[in-house]
Order: C-alpha cells, then structure tokens, then sequence
C-alpha cells in the first residue's frame, strides 16, 4: 500500500474555498454519492449513519489503482463523458455524472473523508481533505484501514467523518427525504439505509405518497404503473381526477457544442398532483417542503423546485407536487446546463425556458382544474350527506311522534275506559277528543331541536335577471353574521349557498317548505320586479310561502308592484334601475334595507351590526341618492 500514491489533480485551494458551500444540505450529497454508486454498476447503495461518521457504500465496480481508474477518480473537474457511447454504463444505464466535482460533495459535510476501495479484491485507499499539501498528495491508508461494512469483492465507501450535518433521527424521514431527491428506484438499484440495528430499504417508489393524491396527471408510458397507486373517495368521478397522458413533445433548436445547428425532440414524462390535505405532513419533518415541482435529467436530480417561478403564489399551490424528468437537459452533444452544485439549471438556456413555459400554461393549470374538481366533489358529497342526515332524522322523528300520539291515545282511552266504566262508543269519542288536541298541541314539543339545527333558515327567492340586487341582499345577510351555510341561494356565486349538484331545486325545498315535521319554518326573502312574473320558479316560491305561512320579506325594484299572494299590506323596500341598467337607493330605501335585514338577523336571532356599521357596508354595494 505504501507505493501507491493518490495525488489529485486540482489546485488546494480550491478545495478549501469551495467544499464547505459546494452543497448546504445533507441529502444533496447523499443524492451526489448515490449516483456515483448509480455510475458504477451498483445494485445497492448503502448509507449507514454512525456515531461519529456518515458512510455511503456500495457494490459497484470499485475503482482498481493499477488500470488508472483512481488517477480518473483524481482527476477533478475532467469531463466524465464526451459521447454518447461514453454516455452508458456497461449495464446500459444513462450516467448520471458529467462535471467531474460530484466527489467533492462530501467535502462539504466533512473536512476529512475517507475514501476506501475494492475492485477484483484489490483494494484502494486514501484521505481526501479540504487541506492538502503542496505536491497535491493525498495521505493513503494502511491494508488494513480498508474495510467494508456490507461488499467484499468490488465497490467503494466514502466515509464522511465528524459531519456538520446530521441524518434525522427518523430512518422514515431520512427515506421520505432521499425519494424526493431520488426516485427511480428498483429492484435492479437499491438503497439501505442502515442505523444500528435499524435498516429500511427503498427498493421502489414511494407509493405512499400516491396514495396520499387527490388527483393525478401522468406524462409517458414508464409512470402508467402509479395509478393503481392512486385512490379517490370519489369512485365514480375517477376519470376526472386521474388521466394518463403520453409523454409531451416539444420541438426546439438550438446549437450542439460545436456550434452547429440542430433540431431536438424535448420530452418531458413523469407525473404531477395535488394532495388530499394538507394537515398533518409535518408530523415528521423533512429538509424539503411537501409542495415542489422536482426536474430529474438521466433519473437524477438538476432542480428539486420550479413551483415558485411557474406558480402564482394561490393558496391551492400549496398541495401541488410533481416530478418531471427531461433526458435532453443531459445530452452530451449539447452544451452543460446544471449549475455546478447540481441544485439548478441555468435560467437562460432555451430547455429550461421551453419546460417553464410548458409547466406555467399548460401542466399546472391542468392540476389545479382537477384539484378545483376534487374540492367541488368533496363539497357536493357534504352537502347530500347533510341533507340524507336532514331526511333520516325527520323520518325518525316522524316516527317517534307517530308511535306517541298512538300509544298515548290508546293508552289513555282505554285507562279512562276501565276507570270510568264508560262504554266504548264513549271510549272511542275520548280517543278522537284526545288525538285531535295532541295534533293541535304537538308544536309545543320542545323535541325538535336537533332537527332544527340541520335545517337551512334563509331562502333568497329570486331570478336571475335581479342576481345583481339578490347579491346586495345576500352580502349584508353575510355581513351581519349570518353565516352562508344557513342561506340557499340558487344563483350565489358560492357554492356552499346553492343548491346541492345534481338535486332536484322542487325536491330540495319541499324537505324544507312541506315535508319537515319540525316546527322551525323557512324564512323567505323575495326579490321582486317585473321579472318575477315571468319566472315559474319565483312563483312556485310565492305559493308555497303563502300556503305555509311562512314569514317573509320584500326588496322590490321600482317598476313592479307586489301583489297577493305575496304580503302587499306590509311596506316593501324599494331600489331603482337608471338607464344603463345599474341599481341605485335614495337615503329612505337604504335605511328601509337595512332596517329590514336586520329585522331578519332578529327573527332568526343572528348578532347583527349597528346601523350607522350597516348604512356604510350598503355604500360599497350600491349607490346611494
């Protein structure tokens, strides 16, 4: 071992400024060490966190001192590939390395790594140190300093003494951490993670993290495979939150290295998606954020995160997540575009714009559509299942009601009966007398309160030409606490007021005009003009608001007189249309709206505001005379 000399061709004190900030994260070396392994023919990596190192083995080819592989190793910033033939491993895997400085990612973790080797049992050793002497000789290592954790006859150990980073405590974070970085994992390239007794292996993709998708977008044959990862509350809409797609194309020219001209295919595979929820990812913290649009050339990482610049910074970003892989950003024949540290690629290269261009217009908007789709199903699968628990609590209390003024009757007839000895042609008088004054009592019952608390208490009666005036009444019911929840609205712009997707609107309020047994009634706003004659919807409303007896309130525009049935003895509130169509109040009518609405907050005993509070929200809405 003594007559071998490792001598590293770079001048020291490039090693001294550059390897503590060639990379600040842990898992970035990990992922640079990984791919050396890849390089090298390995079939499994290990990365084995000790006490007082970090070590990253594995069982590839090893580099042999005597056929010069250690010389190359040496040889920093030597391009590792200038053809596509060179561009392949001997098992035909695309290389991952191309710049020649990925050995000195672990410089950055350690100021002395050890680098130890077998290739056909013979064996390699030596320090590499961010401080080396003049002559750029490294210090060996004796025969017996040589040893292995886990490989025997070839492949190679870079041990990372005394990190100033540290593996978390997790071997589950550790593995959710390496995934993000790098994916493409299988049974042909795995990696261990190993601490103490502690071993996880990731021998596939995550699929956990399918699983945990509200939709999905698939780019390329080669990722078809992660639906059946994919599952969705929504068994039947499935077609609308999980589509494959073949891989994009994208035509593009630009100049190979030497200067030539050429046409290229840019191709752009991999899947993206938007997560379930967002609560509860950070019970086990990662060094990468859970949202992130990853780029991957040649199966290894160039960028873990483009969603801040193709994104617009909306709230429903914060579920997305992808992984993109472009080969082309990897070509040997075109020119580098990865940043020296591998954690980005340079912003003016036409690949990288092409992919941005194509990320922005297209794919992110096509997530969040879907995303849009799952929310909506979600909303619609509340709503009827509010309303399902609306109806089977009315059936029960139904029946409950049913049974007692049954049981009661008889029983009480037929006591009066046996005490009184009357006959029982009397008998049954007394149970008519007694049922008819249980029916005439029964909404004394103090029993109706849960169904009650189900019900929806406003309706906004209303067409759609008069939407822009039903607005104005809807917003200050809003603004005076009433929460949306309590108001069916046909044509409010949110959802959670209208009526529920795919229910009949006749069906929807007979549960609340006729069918309820409970006492509370539905409390009616209508919206009147010249249109509501013109609208069989408004007037089925009117009828059955006057059939039931039901208290209501009028906003009429001027042009229209209310008429029986609707409550014409009663002052109205009165709004305006000007030429162009555009609603507008004298000072009298506005103070009648509010007076009115918070007449309704009364009624239904929501906390409303003050007047004055009321008067100048009503501003903002409508112009006032």
């Amino acid at each position: 071992m003594s007559k071998k000399e490792y001598k590293l061709n770079i001048d020291p004190r490039i090693l001294e400024l550059l390897g503590p900030s060639l990379y600040t994260n842990i898992y970035y070396v990990l992922a640079e060490l990984i791919a050396n392994a890849y390089d090298a023919d390995a079939h499994n990596v290990y990365v084995i966190s000790n006490k007082d190192d970090i070590t990253v083995e594995d069982d590839g080819k090893g580099m042999s001192y005597t056929n010069g592989d250690i010389r190359r190793y040496l040889n920093v910033a030597a391009v590792s590939r200038l053809s596509n033939e060179e561009s392949l491993t001997n098992l035909k895997r695309k290389k991952m390395g191309r710049k020649g400085v990925g050995k000195l990612a672990a410089l950055s973790v350690s100021e002395n790594v050890l680098i130890k080797t077998v290739s056909n049992n013979e064996k390699s050793g030596f320090v590499l140190s961010r401080y080396i002497n003049e002559n750029n000789l490294l210090q060996p290592l004796e025969e017996n300093e040589i040893t292995f954790a886990k490989i025997n006859t070839s492949g190679t150990a870079v041990v990372m003494q005394h990190p100033q980073y540290k593996l978390h405590s997790s071997l589950k974070a550790i593995k959710r951490n390496l995934l993000k970085i790098f994916p493409l994992v299988n049974n042909d390239f795995k990696i261990h993670i190993i601490r103490g007794n502690e071993e996880e292996v990731i021998d596939d993709f995550d699929k956990e993290m399918i699983k945990e998708l509200s939709t999905l977008i698939t780019l390329g044959d080669e990722f078809e495979y992660l639906n059946g990862f994919f599952s969705t509350p929504f068994p039947n809409e499935k077609n609308l939150l999980l589509q494959n797609k073949t891989s994009v194309s994208i035509p593009i020219t630009m100049k190979d290295k030497e200067e030539q001209e050429h046409e290229y295919n840019l191709s752009i595979c991999g899947w993206i998606g938007t997560y379930k929820s967002t609560r509860g990812r950070k019970t086990e913290l990662t060094d990468f954020p859970d949202n992130f649009i990853s780029l991957y050339a040649n199966q290894k990482l160039g960028e873990f995160n483009i969603l801040p610049v193709v994104g617009q910074n909306k709230l429903p970003e914060v579920y997305v997540v992808g992984q993109l892989h472009v080969d082309i950003f990897e070509l040997t024949e075109l020119p580098d575009m990865a940043l020296s540290n591998r954690q980005g690629y340079k912003s003016d290269d036409i690949r990288y714009q092409v992919v941005l261009d194509y990320v922005r217009k297209v794919l992110l908007p096509d997530i969040l559509k879907m995303r849009d789709t799952f929310v909506a199903l979600g909303k619609k699968k509340k709503e009827t299942s509010k309303l399902e628990e609306q109806r089977k609590k009315e059936a029960s209390f139904r029946n409950s009601v049913d049974n007692f003024r049954r049981k009661t009757v008889e029983n009480a007839s037929e006591r009066i009966k046996s005490q009184f000895g009357i006959s029982q042609e009397d008998a049954e008088a007394v149970q008519n007398i007694l049922s008819e004054e249980i029916n005439s009592n029964s909404p004394d019952m103090g029993i109706k309160s849960v169904i009650d608390s189900q019900k929806k208490k406003i309706l906004i009666s209303q067409t759609y030409n008069d939407k822009d005036l039903a607005d104005i009444v809807y917003n200050m019911l809003v603004f005076n606490n009433v929460p949306p929840e309590d108001i069916i609205y046909t044509n409010c712009d949110s959802e959670i007021s209208r009526i529920p997707e795919d229910c009949k609107i006749y069906d929807y309020l007979r549960d609340f005009f006729v069918d309820s047994y409970s006492t509370q009634k539905m409390y009616v706003i209508f919206v009147t003009s010249d249109n509501t004659k013109q609208s069989w919807g408004a007037l089925t409303e009117v009828g059955a608001a006057w059939i039931t007896q039901i208290d209501n309130k009028i906003f009429n525009i001027r042009g229209f007189r209310p008429e029986h049935p609707l409550n014409d003895e009663l002052q109205w509130q009165t709004t305006c249309r000007n030429e162009n169509n555009e609603l507008y109040m004298d000072k009298l009518n506005a103070d009648v709206f509010c007076t009115k609405i918070e007449s309704v907050c009364d009624k239904l005993g929501y906390q409303k505001n003050e007047r004055c509070e009321n008067m100048e929200h009503l501003q903002t809405l409508v112009r006032i005379t």
